[in-house]
């Protein structure tokens, strides 16, 4: 194992993908930069006549803000920390954020009070349906804005290749789609049954149990799940793991 490592990055080619570099850097690995999803946004908004405004990202935050949307008296839930420093950033109040930064968590939260509520959840559209499911179990009446899709960049599967040849050490998946298109991006470039192969030998660390559900549906071996759905916690536990 190398002093740094060379580690698999797959945010978005904006900020998030900028200071997850850095941070990878600060942590004495090499990034590899290969954003795995763009923004395609509907110019959709949330309806204003919600008890309950969801938000889980900080691209809907600031899809939300740009498009002028107002919350008026509806109570603005975030998924987590990330996407509640973004709510304010862009000037809105935050008045709920779970204890466990997932949509089963934030399902948790708030199971107890939407009873007969009307509940808008404004997310892309690969949203988890465990969101809505527990929403709607929880006698909410819920609705779905979708503000964007999210789309695999045509250049992607950079890091892909390197899997193949054996050049790469760890890769931090930060959702579902990132391990779907991450395949999608090998079988374009026609090295997806390499790239697997190559993946035995790369620590893996994941956001959350449905990332991890994917990628084992799709032959890869989980190594790290951070307790916390942090992009830090992701980043220091799974190289800790790889320099085990």
């Amino acid at each position: 194992m190398s002093d740094t490592p060379t580690v698999a990055v797959f945010r978005p080619d904006d900020d998030r993908l900028a200071d997850a570099v850095s941070l990878l850097e600060e942590l004495g690995a090499t990034p590899v930069a290969d954003p795995m999803l763009a923004v395609d946004a509907t110019d959709a908004t949330p309806r204003t006549d919600a008890d309950y405004v969801l938000l889980t990202s900080k691209t809907g935050a600031e899809l939300v803000s740009a498009a002028g949307w107002e919350p008026g008296n509806a109570t603005v839930c975030a998924i987590g920390p990330a996407t509640a420093d973004a709510l304010r950033e862009e000037g809105y109040t935050v008045d709920i954020v779970p204890d466990e930064y997932t949509s089963s968590g934030l399902v948790a939260t708030l199971e107890d009070v939407v009873d007969g509520a009307r509940v808008e959840v404004a997310r892309s559209d690969h949203g988890s349906p465990v969101l809505l499911e527990g929403l709607n179990d929880a006698g909410a009446y819920t609705h779905e804005t979708i503000l964007y899709r999210l789309v695999r960049p045509a250049d992607s599967g950079g890091s892909a290749e390197l899997a193949a040849e054996g050049s790469l050490e760890a890769a931090c998946f930060t959702s579902s789609l990132t391990v779907a298109h991450f395949l999608e991006a090998a079988a374009d470039r026609g090295v997806r049954e390499e790239t697997l192969a190559g993946l035995e030998d790369v620590t893996i660390g994941v956001i959350g149990e449905p990332t991890a559900d994917t990628a084992d549906s799709l032959g890869i071996d989980v190594d790290v799940i951070p307790d916390e759905a942090t992009f830090d916690a992701l980043a220091r536990e799974t190289l800790e793991a790889t320099r085990e």
